[in-house]
């Protein structure tokens, strides 16, 4: 399996979950790391990893498009601890693992 390498990256990463247990990421974000709108979720530690897919057919989250600026969502509550906080979160691109890395 070759690893997904995205072009440059985008200098300040966010993401934010709402307090109904969804994720948003901005259309820059979701353009550039999950270009075929759809994601794994996993806890790693007290991080979550957002890992794209090369497609819906391995299953996996799907972004759906919020907004006409093309900001996207997902829900994610399934996946986040209980104690999880609404609000924005800085994330950083691991191109290593090729994960979305965001701190809990």
């Amino acid at each position: 399996m070759s690893a997904i390498t995205p072009p440059a990256p985008i200098a300040t990463l966010e993401v934010e979950f709402t307090a109904q247990g969804y994720l948003y990421l901005s259309a820059e974000v979701a353009q550039q790391y999950f270009a075929n709108n759809v994601l794994v979720a996993l806890m790693k530690g007290k991080e979550m990893w957002l890992m794209p897919m090369r497609g819906a057919g391995g299953g996996g989250l799907f972004l759906k498009q919020r907004n006409a600026r093309g900001d996207r969502s997902t829900v994610i509550w399934e996946v986040l601890p209980p104690d999880t906080a609404p609000g924005k979160r800085l994330a950083f691109w691991d191109s290593e693992r090729g994960a979305l890395r965001v701190a809990l």
